[in-house]
């Protein structure tokens, strides 16, 4: 693997160029590089991941807001009293996998069965996607070969020696009628939910991203060039085929050609970005900027969703100190008895997480805090263009809580923290509740609105499917443009029920495996 910076010497063509190097598209670069025949060019806006922030895991919270994050900033919501979230993204090698919380939770069962049904093609579904994760994990936990893998890639632990915090949330789980697990990624995730101690991409003691898993080991390959600090502007579109990309890179913009793919793996942000620069899209917003359209899909940046938290806050009795990343604590469940399967998502964190209204609200030095918020939520937001020029910033709105449903599914979501909270398992550790406290009627739904921020599982900007707003078929390929595929959570038809780190790994294993059959490398 030849990693190339600043004026570094780079080919003029390759086989396949695999844009981001975020947690899809350092799977697809290190399929199609095993084929020591086929030369990959994997192109990454950000830099190395050596700094200390991304490696130790608990350093994970200062990579926010720094070089290593794109740091957007959504548009002014008025379903959240006019509140602009911030919107984090990983940039760099790695992308969000090295800077994230390295939860790795695989989805439910009905999330794959879902993306089947929307692309007519069973091996999105769950029983063949489980395969895939059984081949690619190295599962360090207690022996399961019904749902776990032993000898891929993927170092996946469980949270090693976990805070007593974490306990205390699994023993409260079940004093409410949440049934607990040894771990979240298996028979969990096919029923209503429940609760365990969370499956973490750690390796002694170090974050394990999945650039690290998949990449660092093809450090010896010469047919893989890695180029960082480079801005892919758009795609080479030439008689409906992609050609290549147009890069800027030091300053100067260069077009590389690809022989036979080009695969995006931007990210929920930048991947409609970069088809909209290149003429696809809806025909009347690339008109807004005289775009000329090569292809009208008019799906590209809709449908956008995240899974948005409202943060309920403890206040400890003596301080605990946060173990490993902070997060060692997950619980999925149902906001209503009839549904079949959770919508509620909770991560615990061993810190107080306010938002920056809700911190005004008084909380506490030292405490924990229920992540909790909506695991398949109604709303949909869009990305939009600001100008022509590839090298101006879009514009992000999430339209989060503008479905209704989501407001009330948020209000159970809180009765439910809050009763959690209250369980005998957190006397011993727990002085009180901070946030938010006895509130009711108009009250809590403005705490909801004060507390709502992003989990930063933003996805579902370039669907699959076959409906006319789908941007990618079963095969993630982009419709009307051939030698050109998606490949990130953009893809998602919706958005997974939990982290989506590992859905994004399943995304990338999928289209490598379909484009090495297509192209017979």
């Amino acid at each position: 693997m030849t990693v190339l910076d600043r004026s570094d010497a780079l080919r003029p063509d390759y086989d396949f160029i695999v844009c981001g190097a975020g947690s899809s598209g350092s799977v697809v670069a290190r399929r199609l590089a095993e084929n020591p025949d086929a030369q990959v060019l994997l192109i990454e806006a950000g830099g190395d991941d050596e700094a200390e922030e991304v490696l130790d895991p608990s350093r994970w919270p200062a990579n926010l807001g720094s070089e290593r994050d794109w740091g957007f900033q959504a548009e002014p919501n008025p379903h959240l009293d006019g509140r602009s979230l911030s919107m984090s993204m990983g940039k760099g090698l790695g992308g969000g996998s090295s800077i994230n919380v390295m939860v790795w939770a695989r989805g439910h069962r009905n999330d794959w069965d879902a993306f089947a049904a929307e692309s007519g093609d069973p091996d999105w579904g769950y029983e063949p996607v489980l395969n895939i994760y059984r081949d690619i994990e190295n599962w360090r936990g207690a022996p399961d070969p019904r749902y776990r893998g032993t000898s891929g890639p993927v170092w996946v632990q469980p949270a090693p020696d976990p805070s007593p915090i974490a306990g205390a949330m699994l023993a409260a789980a079940a004093e409410i009628g949440v049934p607990t697990f040894d771990h979240p990624n298996g028979a969990m995730m096919e029923g209503p939910g429940g609760a365990a101690i969370s499956d973490v991409l750690m390796r002694d003691g170090r974050r394990h991203s999945l650039f690290r898993a998949y990449l660092h080991p093809l450090r010896d390959r010469p047919n893989l060039t890695v180029l960082t600090r480079a801005t892919v502007r758009r795609v080479v579109i030439e008689g409906g085929r992609a050609m290549g990309v147009e890069i800027l890179r030091d300053g100067a913009v260069l077009t590389i050609r690809a022989g036979l793919e080009v695969v995006l793996s931007l990210g929920a942000m930048h991947t409609p970005k970069v088809l909209m620069h290149s003429g696809v899209g809806d025909e009347a917003e690339l008109g807004r900027f005289d775009i000329p359209v090569t292809q009208h899909l008019p799906g590209v940046g809709q449908n956008l969703q995240d899974h948005l938290s409202f943060g309920c806050i403890w206040e400890y009795r003596e301080p605990i100190a946060p173990r490993n990343s902070g997060s060692e604590a997950t619980l999925y469940w149902k906001s209503r008895p009839e549904l079949d399967s959770p919508d509620l998502l909770f991560c615990q964190v061993e810190f107080p997480v306010p938002s920056e209204r809700t911190a005004a609200r008084g909380a506490p030095a030292h405490g924990w805090t229920m992540f909790a918020g909506l695991a398949r939520p109604g709303s949909r937001g869009r990305v939009r263009l600001t100008a022509a020029d590839p090298g101006t910033p879009i514009t992000i709105d999430p339209n989060a809580l503008s479905d209704p449903a989501d407001l009330d599914t948020a209000l159970r979501c809180v009765d439910l923290c809050r009763e959690l909270g209250a369980a005998q398992a957190f006397k011993p550790f727990v002085k009180g509740e901070a946030l938010p406290g006895r509130l009711g009627g108009e009250a809590m739904k403005q705490f909801v609105r004060e507390s709502a921020v992003t989990y930063w599982h933003q996805s579902c900007t370039a669907k699959m499917g076959r409906d006319s707003m789908s941007v990618v078929n079963g095969s993630l390929e982009v419709y009307g443009v051939q030698g050109l595929r998606v490949a990130d959570a953009s893809i998602m038809p919706r958005v997974t029920t939990g982290n989506t780190q590992a859905p994004c790994a399943i995304i990338g294993e999928r289209a490598a495996r379909m484009i090495r059959a297509a192209h017979g490398v």
